[in-house]
Order: C-alpha cells, then sequence, then structure tokens
C-alpha cells in the first residue's frame, strides 16, 4: 500500500476554534501573508491537542476538544485491532493506544491509512512484554485491514502477463516457464509468527475454544479474493510456496525449492498441488513472463 500523502498535523476540529486561537496568537487567518506564522501556529496547537502536559491555546472549548481527539483516535485504533483489544481488556488498550496516539499521531484526515506503526510499536512497548505474540496479532490485523483496501485484482492483459487461471501457465512458452513470476492476488498477505497467530486471532475473534498450543510456530494468511477478507492458518507446506510467490520468484526457482529446499533435503511442497490449489483459491491470478 503506497504511503499517504504527509498532509500536516491531525484536524484541528471547528474552524471557528482554529480561526479564534490564531487571532489570540496576533495572527489574522484571512491574512494570505501570515501562512507560516499560521502553520506554526497551528502545528503547536496540534502537539498540544494530543500532548496535555504542552499548554493550549486560552480558550475553555480546547480541553474538551483535546479530550474528544485523543479519544476519537483511541476509537479508531481500537476498530482496526479489535483482537488486540479482546486480548488486554478495555483499560490496557486504552492506555497503550493513548501512548501510541502522541508518539504516531496521524499525518492524514484519512484515519483508515493510519496505524501500521502499531504493532512494531507494540513489541517495544514496556507493558506489553510479557505478551510477546501480542505485536504479531496487530500485525495480523492490519494485514487484514490493507487487505480490506488493496485492488479488486491484479491487472491482466498488458503484454507481459498471461492470461488469468490454469491457461496462465500453458499459454507461456515452454522455454519461458522457469522464469515465468506468478502474480499475487494484490490483497494477498503473509503473517508468519513464532506463534499460532491465526488460530489465536480466530479464537479471539470467533467461538472460543481455547488453544492447546500457543507457541508453535504458525503462518497466517490474509487475502480479500471477493469481497470478504479471508484469514486462516496455512499449512508449511503452502506457506513456503507462497511466500515464494509474494517474494517475486521465478517458477524455476520456485520448483527446485518444492524438490529440495525442505529441512535434511526432504521437498518442501508438492508444486502442481500447490500451483492448483493457488489458481483455485484465487490467490494467483496470472502468470507474467520474465525477462530477457
Amino acid at each position: 500500500m503506497p504511503a499517504p500523502p504527509d498532509l500536516g498535523p491531525p484536524s484541528l476540529g471547528p474552524p471557528s476554534l482554529a480561526a479564534s486561537h490564531l487571532r489570540r496568537c496576533g495572527v489574522d487567518p484571512a491574512d494570505p501573508a501570515a501562512s507560516p506564522a499560521a502553520r506554526e501556529s497551528l502545528a503547536a496547537m496540534a502537539a498540544a491537542a494530543l500532548d496535555p502536559a504542552r499548554p493550549g491555546p486560552p480558550d475553555p472549548r480546547f480541553s474538551v476538544h483535546r479530550n474528544n481527539v485523543v479519544a476519537g483516535l483511541i476509537a479508531a485504533l481500537g476498530e482496526t485491532f479489535p483482537a488486540v483489544r479482546r486480548l488486554v481488556g478495555e483499560g490496557f488498550f486504552a492506555a497503550a493506544a493513548a501512548a501510541f496516539v502522541r508518539a504516531h499521531p496521524p499525518r492524514s484526515p484519512v484515519l483508515l491509512r493510519w496505524g501500521g506503526a502499531f504493532a512494531g510499536w507494540l513489541a517495544a512497548f514496556p507493558p506489553a512484554a510479557g505478551l510477546p505474540w501480542l505485536s504479531d496479532v496487530a500485525r495480523l490485523e492490519w494485514a487484514r485491514c490493507e487487505a480490506f483496501h488493496a485492488a479488486d485484482v491484479a491487472p491482466v492483459g498488458a503484454a507481459d502477463v498471461a492470461p488469468v487461471g490454469a491457461k496462465a501457465l500453458s499459454a507461456l512458452d515452454p522455454g519461458a516457464l522457469a522464469s515465468a513470476r506468478l502474480v499475487a492476488h494484490p490483497s494477498l498477505r503473509l503473517v508468519a509468527s513464532r506463534f499460532a497467530v491465526a488460530s489465536l486471532w480466530a479464537d479471539v475473534t470467533g467461538p472460543r475454544r481455547g488453544l492447546a498450543d500457543l507457541g508453535r510456530p504458525e503462518t497466517a494468511l490474509v487475502v480479500r479474493p471477493d469481497w470478504t477478507v479471508e484469514t486462516r492458518a496455512l499449512p508449511a507446506p503452502a506457506a513456503a510456496f507462497l511466500a515464494m510467490v509474494v517474494e517475486g520468484r521465478p517458477l524455476g526457482e520456485i520448483a527446485a525449492a518444492g524438490v529440495g529446499g525442505g529441512p535434511g533435503g526432504a521437498p518442501a511442497f508438492d508444486l502442481g498441488e500447490q500451483l492448483a490449489a493457488a489458481f483455485a483459491a484465487g490467490l494467483v491470478v496470472a502468470a507474467a513472463r520474465g525477462g530477457p
């Protein structure tokens, strides 16, 4: 997902509040020449809105606005990371989210694109040190967010892309198969973890069955082939195959890994089986001809 443009500080609420603040600072908001001073003053106001230690403008409305800004951002973060919120409880999540809001405030009014740094931030958050799997759950939930907003299908019809489906490979010249690259669905994400992250997410967001072994490694598949984002744990062979597809490895290299890439030289996966499953599930949408 491309990074959103930097549109400056978060929204400052009602224009009348911002204009009143500028006039108190001796800046005429209607004066084009005052733009640099206005931006500097508004940036200071935005910083104060997120940090109670910073003095805000002497306006009785500002303290109310400050509370609303932080509360709104905490709520938005909770909508993006519902499993994390349920795992740690409302109080812990609110405190952590408030600290994250101050460390990583949104730089765009499009909050759907905000929160990508939360998983990495959680991994270094001291109060969460006893929950080493928590940041991986957050990574999975952000992958679901990205998958939801990804393009519906990879571009098809360009000169270097073969038809979609099982015909994708047969349409290529046999001599070009080894250098061909499979094109993953734009929404496809893999979240590899040393914990059973997909099973934990499913247990938290669906019927509670409990986990017998949270400490087993697991790779979660996240994809939206149609209207619904799907999330499930992958068997090790499928995870190894799809990881190479996502990395853009040529088909010849993938085939070689399938034959001898596993531990101790054992086959990591059956290429034909994985290709059939990936095309059938819409995980691979095309085959691109390799370069010269």
